[in-house]
C-alpha cells in the first residue's frame, strides 16, 4: 500500500479517525486473527496484507499525522468537486448512469467470482471513477430497490433483484438506440 495516503487506514482498520493507538492495536489484532492466511475459515491474504499495512501507518505517530494531513486534503477536493458540479450531480440522466454502472460492475463480479461476489465500496469508487461520497446517494437508492445489499464484510453485492432490473433495463435501452438509430437514418 502507498503511504501517500492514497487509501483511508481508518477505514480498513474500520476505526474512528481519532482512535486512541490502544484501541488500534486492539482493532488490528482482531483483524489480524480473522483474515490471517492461517486461519482456514476467514482467512484472506489479500486483506490481511491491507490491515497490515493500515496498522503499520497508524500505529507510527509521524506516520499516522502524515496519513492524516493527506485524507483531510482528499476530503477538501473531494467536497470541492461536489459544490463544483452541484448542477451536474442533479442530473437525473448522470444518476442513472452511475446505477446501471454500479449494478453491471456487480453484475460482472457475481458472474466471474460467484464465490466471493462483494466489493468493497473503496473498491467501487476506483472502478467508477467517483469519489465515495457521490456514491452514497447511488448506493442508498440500489439498496433501498434491493437491487443491492451490504454482505458480512460491508461489502456491496447485487441481489436477484438487481440483477433483472439490470437485465430488462439493458433490453430496454438497446430498443431505444435501435429506435434512434432508424430515426437518424430514415
Amino acid at each position: 500500500m502507498a503511504e501517500d495516503g492514497a487509501v483511508d487506514y481508518y477505514d480498513l482498520l474500520q476505526v474512528s479517525a481519532v482512535a486512541e493507538p490502544e484501541t488500534i492495536t486492539r482493532v488490528y489484532r482482531l483483524l489480524a486473527q480473522r483474515y490471517h492466511p492461517d486461519n482456514r475459515e476467514t482467512g484472506d491474504e489479500g486483506r490481511f496484507r491491507e490491515i497490515t499495512d493500515a496498522y503499520r501507518i497508524l500505529s507510527d505517530p509521524e506516520k499516522r499525522a502524515k496519513h492524516d494531513v493527506a485524507r483531510l486534503q482528499r476530503k477538501q477536493d473531494r467536497w470541492r468537486l461536489v459544490s463544483a458540479g452541484a448542477h451536474t450531480e442533479n442530473d437525473f440522466e448522470v444518476e442513472q448512469s452511475y446505477r446501471l454502472t454500479l449494478l453491471e460492475a456487480l453484475y460482472t463480479k457475481r458472474r466471474l467470482e460467484p464465490h466471493a461476489p462483494g466489493i468493497f465500496a473503496l473498491e467501487l469508487e476506483e472502478l467508477i471513477g467517483r469519489p465515495r461520497e457521490h456514491l452514497e446517494f447511488t448506493v442508498w437508492f440500489l439498496t433501498q430497490k434491493r437491487y443491492v445489499e451490504h454482505d458480512d464484510n460491508s461489502r456491496l453485492q447485487l441481489t436477484v433483484e438487481g440483477a433483472e432490473y439490470l437485465e430488462q433495463n439493458y433490453l430496454v435501452r438497446q430498443q431505444q438506440r435501435q429506435l434512434r438509430a432508424s430515426n437518424e437514418t430514415g
